[in-house]
């Protein structure tokens, strides 16, 4: 009996502690306390009009929503910066009247993370993903920024795996 008790409080010592290391998220712990996510420009060809704006922000809240650091404008621990380096639309699949039938929009960011308190974190990267859609309609208003809202999702997801998750 006095066996189990004390295996019991071991048990529990050990999973309470754990928590302090891994959470849900799926991040470790992690070595700092502020983030900063610089404006990132829009260097593609072509041009859609806000995409940097709304990029940098879905990076800034899903740092956020993930981790419990606070967001800053300057002298962040951890800093993400870059570009939007490709914004492109592709025909995929052609019809027998030369058309197409399935297109790709298709966006990539180049991003440079800085750790403060641990420089072998730092890294350079380019991250990219693609939206297929019928090729008949070209994407406008609402539907093409649910495009790039799913693009970003993915995108943004990938960046906070890479320098906070370690996937």
């Amino acid at each position: 009996m006095k066996f189990l008790k004390i295996l019991s409080i071991f048990i529990l010592a050990v999973s309470i502690n754990s928590c302090s290391v891994y959470n849900f998220t799926g991040t470790g712990k992690i070595d700092a306390k502020t983030f900063q996510v610089n404006y990132f420009q829009n260097n593609a060809e072509l041009i859609e009009p806000g995409i940097e704006r709304t990029f940098t922000i879905k990076l800034q809240e899903i740092i956020q929503n993930q981790t419990n650091l606070n967001l800053t404008n300057s002298n962040g621990d951890l800093l993400y910066e870059g570009e939007i380096v490709e914004y492109r639309t592709t025909p995929m699949q052609a019809t027998a009247d030369q058309s197409a039938a399935q297109s790709r929009l298709t966006i990539s960011v180049n991003v440079r993370f800085s750790n403060k308190n641990k420089e072998a974190d730092n890294f350079e990267k380019r991250f990219s993903f693609y939206r297929d859609y019928e090729g008949s309609t070209l994407p406008t208003g609402s539907v093409l920024n649910g495009y790039i809202d799913e693009i970003f999702e993915r995108i943004t997801q990938d960046i906070f795996n890479e320098s906070l998750a370690k996937w």
